[in-house]
């Protein structure tokens, strides 16, 4: 399977990822875009699993429970988002045209439905210089999951995220850690440089990503960078070998790029050079 997916149609089941497709063992990710009074039944197995809004707004009911998600757009804060463990049914029904991701993992069910509220979620501003963005914590620690981890991801134009890269592969004692990243973007004919790679040369992949495409994120380290006047927003569903509050556990970084997090503006050359008639 391809690690760069574009949406199939523009109704529907948009983006499907399950384990056999991408050749991994935990996560499962979808994006369905529903008209207004159309229905769609979520069956979560033996998943847990979180539904979250992109655009619309929808009624979700569940064990005889109604929430509501809405939100205008995906650049205007932080979501609120329903999780649900293994064996539910949930009907979602467009009130507005309504696009929405769901993703899962497989889980035992220790953790009830709940509405995820944005007061809940942590924010922070990570990075420096050209590598400031900043990442809603949407459902990790200490949030509770038993596999699922999820962030969401702004990332100014011309600025880069991921940075220092860092790997959640297993590799050199790193854990290990399935990714997807949903891509939007403003204006809608930007775009984004996703980079995939290994330090041994053994793998290395460079992705146009452009709006409502998706990358997987099966090995290696993947830094991000938005193209200037592109504005970036990514939804990260990750799920592997951590569970409960070992979600909180950070991944490996690149050790040539690992000194910038006590230098966000070292070794950046300063214009105009010494010696240049302008």
């Amino acid at each position: 399977m391809t690690h760069l997916i574009h949406p199939a149609h523009t109704q529907g089941e948009t983006i499907v990822v399950t384990p056999q497709r991408a050749a991994w063992q935990y996560l499962s990710f979808r994006v369905i875009v529903l008209a207004k009074g159309e229905h769609y039944t979520i069956h979560t197995g033996d998943e847990e699993v979180a539904l979250v809004p992109l655009q619309g707004t929808g009624a979700l009911q569940v064990d005889g429970h109604e929430y509501r998600l809405d939100r205008s757009n995906v650049f205007v804060g932080p979501p609120s988002l329903l999780y649900a463990p293994p064996g539910r049914t949930i009907q979602v029904t467009a009130e507005r045209a309504f696009e929405f991701a769901i993703g899962g993992a497989p889980a035992t069910g220790k953790y009830g439905i709940r509405l995820i509220r944005p007061d809940e979620i942590k924010c922070e501003i990570r990075g420096g210089g050209a590598a400031q963005r900043q990442v809603n914590h949407i459902l990790a620690p200490p949030l509770l999951a038993e596999r699922l981890i999820l962030f969401e991801v702004y990332v100014p134009g011309g600025a880069w995220s991921g940075w220092p890269p860092h790997c959640h592969d297993g590799t050199d004692g790193s854990p290990y850690l399935e990714e997807t990243y949903y891509y939007r973007i403003d204006p809608v004919d930007g775009f984004a440089i996703h980079r995939n790679y290994r330090l041994d040369g053994t793998f290395d992949e460079l992705l146009l990503a452009r709006n409502g495409d998706l990358v997987l994120v099966t090995q290696g380290y993947h830094p991000v960078a938005a193209a200037p006047g592109s504005n970036v927003y990514f939804l990260n569903f990750l799920a592997g070998e951590l569970l409960d509050e070992a979600r909180a556990r950070p991944p490996l970084d690149d050790h040539h790029f690992a000194w910038m997090k006590q230098n966000w503006e070292g070794n950046r050359l300063v214009l105009p050079i010494p010696g240049t008639l302008l």
